[in-house]
C-alpha cells in the first residue's frame, strides 16, 4: 500500500491512507455529514474494500466541518412516505454499523462538533473513539417525535441502561467529558490536539502484532453475545490457536531476551 494517497468516493467520502492507517472522512459539511443514502453506500463500499486489504492496520472515521455526523438526512427521509423505504434505509444503516462491529481491524471514531442520532450510533459502533473537548453527543430523535430505536442498539452496548434511557428519552446533549465518563468514548482531546491524540492511538495499535489485533477484535465481538461458560470455552480455544502464531513465539522470546519484538506479520 502506498505510504499515502487521497481518493474521493463520490465526493461525500474521502479516503486517505498512510502507514497502515486508512482515514475515511465524511465530506458533506453543508449537510452536517448526514447519513444520506449516498453516504451510507459510500461507507459500505469503502469498508468492504478495506476489509480485503491485509496491509491496513486501523481505520479512522473522521469528518469535515462543524459536525461529525448529524444522523440520518431528515429532508431525504421526508421526501418518502413508504414504510418499505424506511425499513430498507434503516437496514442499510444497520448493515454499515454491523460491518464496523465485525470489521477485521480496529475502527476509531475521530469526533469533532456534534454527533447526533445515527451519528451518535456511528460513534458507539466503533471500537474506540476520541473526541475534541468541544464535541457533544445526543440521540435526539425524540425531539421530533421519533424514538431513536436503531441508535439505541449501539448506545446500550456502550453506556449503562439508565444513562442510555436518559439520552434516548430526553434527547439532551452530553459533552465530551460526560461521554468519556459514561463509556461512549475513550479519550477527550484538548483543543488543537485531536489529530495527535488519534495518531498516538493508531501508532500504538499499529506497533502490535497484526495477528493478535485481528484475532482479538474478532474474539471480543463474538464472546459478548455468549453465556459466561460458552464465552470462556470460546476464548480458551481462540487463545490456544493464537499461541501457535509465529508472532507469539517472537513476542515471548523478545520479552525474555529484553529486546523489542520483530513481528513477522505487519
Amino acid at each position: 500500500m502506498p505510504s499515502s494517497h487521497v481518493a474521493s468516493l463520490d465526493d461525500c467520502l474521502l479516503r486517505t491512507a498512510q502507514d497502515g492507517v486508512v482515514t475515511l472522512t465524511l465530506n458533506q459539511p453543508e449537510r452536517f455529514n448526514a447519513l444520506s443514502e449516498a453516504m451510507l453506500e459510500a461507507l459500505q463500499t469503502a469498508l468492504d474494500e478495506i476489509a480485503q486489504d491485509d496491509q491496513v492496520r486501523c481505520v479512522v472515521l473522521a469528518a469535515n466541518g462543524r459536525a461529525f455526523c448529524a444522523g440520518h438526512d431528515l429532508k431525504q427521509m421526508r421526501a418518502h412516505s413508504e414504510q418499505a423505504y424506511y425499513q430498507a434505509l434503516f437496514a442499510r444503516c444497520g448493515k454499515v454499523m454491523q460491518t464496523i462491529v465485525h470489521f477485521p481491524i480496529p475502527v476509531i471514531a475521530k469526533v469533532q462538533g456534534i454527533a447526533t442520532a445515527a451519528g451518535c450510533q456511528l460513534v458507539a459502533s466503533c471500537d474506540l473513539a476520541v473526541a475534541d473537548s468541544s464535541a457533544r453527543f445526543a440521540v435526539s430523535g425524540i425531539n421530533v417525535g421519533l424514538f431513536c430505536s436503531t441508535p439505541a442498539v449501539a448506545l446500550s452496548r456502550n453506556v449503562s441502561r439508565k444513562r442510555a434511557m436518559e439520552m434516548l428519552l430526553t434527547g439532551d446533549f452530553i459533552n465530551a467529558d460526560q461521554a468519556a465518563e459514561w463509556g461512549l468514548i475513550n479519550r477527550v482531546a484538548e483543543e488543537g490536539t485531536l489529530d495527535s491524540a488519534v495518531e498516538a492511538l493508531t501508532s500504538s495499535i499499529c506497533a502490535k502484532s497484526a495477528v493478535a489485533v485481528r484475532t482479538g477484535k474478532a474474539m471480543f465481538a463474538r464472546q459478548l453475545a455468549m453465556p459466561l461458560e460458552e464465552a470462556y470455552a470460546f476464548a480458551g480455544d481462540t487463545m490456544a490457536c493464537n499461541m501457535l502464531a509465529e508472532d507469539v513465539a517472537e513476542g515471548i522470546d523478545a520479552f525474555i531476551e529484553k529486546r523489542p519484538p520483530v513481528w513477522r506479520h505487519r
